[in-house]
């Protein structure tokens, strides 16, 4: 799974596409990330201790990781991600729209310096 914590990502199906938010979490078991602002129900809520007024609470559901694209920084549109090795064997993530780096995924490995 290519998609982090942090990313800026674009829905692209489902009740909310258009939308864009940042990854809050990712559960790699489910295939799932929880965007900021995507996918609100209420949750309705009994009163306790932790909650004295009870109600209704508005949160965020997890939504399919297959339905978010990750917008690229330099150009501002949903891309897709690759992976490509740097001259020094670092690891990095890249938008394939404009070639942008992502970040790095792994330190320097002599094995695949070039």
């Amino acid at each position: 799974m290519l998609i982090k914590v942090d990313d800026n990502v674009k829905v692209i199906a489902g009740a909310d596409k258009g939308t864009t938010g940042k990854v809050l979490k990712v559960d790699h078991k489910k295939n799932k990330v929880l965007v900021e602002g995507v996918a609100r129900v209420w949750k309705h809520v009994r009163k306790s201790q932790k909650n004295p007024q009870g109600g209704r609470l508005n949160k965020e559901m997890p939504i399919a990781i297959s339905n978010v694209m990750i917008v690229c920084p330099q150009t501002g549109k949903p891309s897709r991600i690759g992976v490509r090795y740097l001259k020094d064997g670092t690891k990095e993530r890249y938008a394939k729209v404009s070639g942008a780096s992502l970040g790095a995924m792994s330190p320097p490995r002599p094995a695949y310096a070039s």
